[in-house]
């Protein structure tokens, strides 16, 4: 008994050494370097468990069947908007942006290859059931189709209308598709989708999962489809934080409410949007894309608005970071101030660089957060940053009372980011998101206004109040800091 002890003790410190130095000279060549020194320190604490760690949730790219599904559709897609951009949308294409205001634009051009388009109308919104009043009576008035991506989709005492509106739609003959991922919405997939299906909508499951890792669609289970989508006969389209369930998320946060930021869209915009929509069905049904949908409406598309807008999709099937490349550049060109709203904060070193020399530059940098975050670990892991930043002379503000969820950055009052990114390396690097910015003096007021207001409702953290706590915390805080590139 005790030799066969030893044997397998001998194979264990065997194999556990040839998974350090194996992994030691594989992790560097995959990942950047904070993310690569997370892997390697758990993987040497425990080389067999950080190697099925590793192999579950190590890497970020897709399957090759997804990524050639996407590539073919932006060859399809990409022909159509650009004749959608020069012919059909030439009066409301290039719209005159001030110099800094440009470099970004051509950014998100050369990484997304859509325009800014002017011509826009934008509405806030931010209390829930007006948010759901709105969409219900756009979709009551559909004529053609509605396309709708959430991440998380629920049926409840309040989202009932939905689901009624709907119906209703499907029943006028209006061609309802609905995509949501398999995790948010995972609740509503099990028991309620047949309420829909049912009625002739098509409900469509994003990034199942599956036992096997690796499926023709899923590289790793915790990539997911984060956006949040609606559009109507290619008129009307809205985007933002917002999740379609109730706004205590079935007390999720022992009954705290989440609050929310998104948008109601008519213009150009809407068309971008749709583009993006049609990108993930594709990739998850190989359907042909209904092209025509696209042009439709398009004669009578709305362009009376004022607001100029930019669409960002980002994601793991894309070659950069869009969403990070953009708000870096941002920072970097802030001049007075730099506002971050967002539930999650995990940046990633060029992120935190980048505050760091804007607050070298005198820009005023706001960080609000929730004071509570809904997630303990999620929670710890932002709180691991703010050593670092309040050195840096950042003011963080703990958002009081409920969950403050909307994800907006404002730069001067020249810049908006609001969409579906958090801020930190899952949204940076793993989630497929979707983002607009707001190059309008209008529109990036209105954002701005709502920031004061979160600040308003929330306590500032005084760095002699954070240093007072616990030593243990603060190790804590280390420790989580340490391995938050693998969050």
């Amino acid at each position: 008994m005790n030799d066969i002890s030893a044997l397998l003790l001998w194979l264990y410190n065997i194999t556990s050494f040839c998974i350090r130095i194996g992994m030691l000279c594989y992790v560097p060549l995959k990942h950047e370097p904070p993310t690569a020194v997370a892997w390697l320190l758990a993987i040497n604490i425990w080389p067999w468990g950080g190697l099925i760690l590793y192999s579950l949730i190590g890497s970020t790219g897709l399957p090759r069947e997804r990524l050639r599904r996407r590539s073919k559709l932006l060859s399809e897609l990409g022909s159509v908007l650009h004749d959608l951009r020069v012919h059909v949308l030439s009066e409301v294409n290039n719209p005159a942006l001030k110099e800094d205001q440009t470099r970004i634009s051509y950014m998100a051009y050369k990484m997304v290859d859509m325009n800014p388009v002017a011509g826009n109308t934008v509405e806030l919104l931010s209390d829930f059931a007006e948010y759901l009043d709105r969409l219900c009576h756009d979709i009551d008035n559909a004529e053609r189709y509605v396309n709708l991506l959430y991440y998380i989709f629920a049926y409840d005492d309040l989202t009932k209308k939905l689901f009624d509106s709907l119906e209703r739609a499907a029943k006028r003959g209006v061609k309802c598709h609905l995509l949501v991922d398999s995790v948010g919405s995972k609740k509503f997939l099990r028991r309620h989708a047949y309420l829909l299906r049912g009625s002739g909508i098509k409900v469509v499951e994003v990034l199942p999962i599956r036992l096997l890792r690796r499926t023709t669609f899923t590289a790793r289970y915790d990539i997911r489809n984060h956006r949040k989508i609606a559009v109507i006969d290619g008129q009307v389209a809205y985007t933002g934080s917002h999740n379609i369930i109730e706004p205590s998320y079935n007390r999720k946060a022992r009954g705290r409410l989440w609050r929310d930021l998104s948008v109601r869209l008519t213009g150009p915009v809407v068309i971008q949007l749709l583009a993006v929509f049609y990108e993930d069905w594709y990739a998850e049904t190989h359907e042909e894309i209904p092209f025509n949908e696209l042009l439709y409406f398009l004669p009578h598309l709305k362009t009376g608005g004022s607001a100029v807008l930019q669409t960002v999709p980002s994601g793991p099937s894309m070659q950069l970071q869009n969403y990070q490349r953009l708000v870096v550049s941002a920072l970097l060109s802030a001049k007075k101030t730099a506002t971050i709203t967002t539930p999650y904060f995990i940046p990633d070193s060029q992120t935190m660089h980048a505050i760091e020399t804007a607050r070298i530059m005198d820009v005023d940098v706001n960080l609000v957060v929730p004071e509570r975050a809904d997630k303990a670990i999620v929670g710890g892991v932002a709180r691991a940053y703010f050593t670092p930043l309040l050195n840096m002379g950042v003011n963080i503000y703990l958002y009081k009372g409920d969950i403050l969820h909307a994800k907006t950055v404002t730069i001067d009052d020249r810049l908006a980011f609001l969409g579906t990114s958090n801020f930190d390396i899952r949204s940076f690097a793993l989630d497929f998101e979707v983002d607009l910015i707001f190059y309008s003096e209008s529109e990036v007021s209105h954002v701005l206004e709502t920031q004061e207001m979160y600040i308003a409702n929330s306590r500032i953290l005084h760095r002699s109040d954070w240093e007072k706590r616990p030593a243990v915390e603060h190790v804590v805080y280390g420790i989580t800091k340490l391995f938050s590139p693998l969050f």
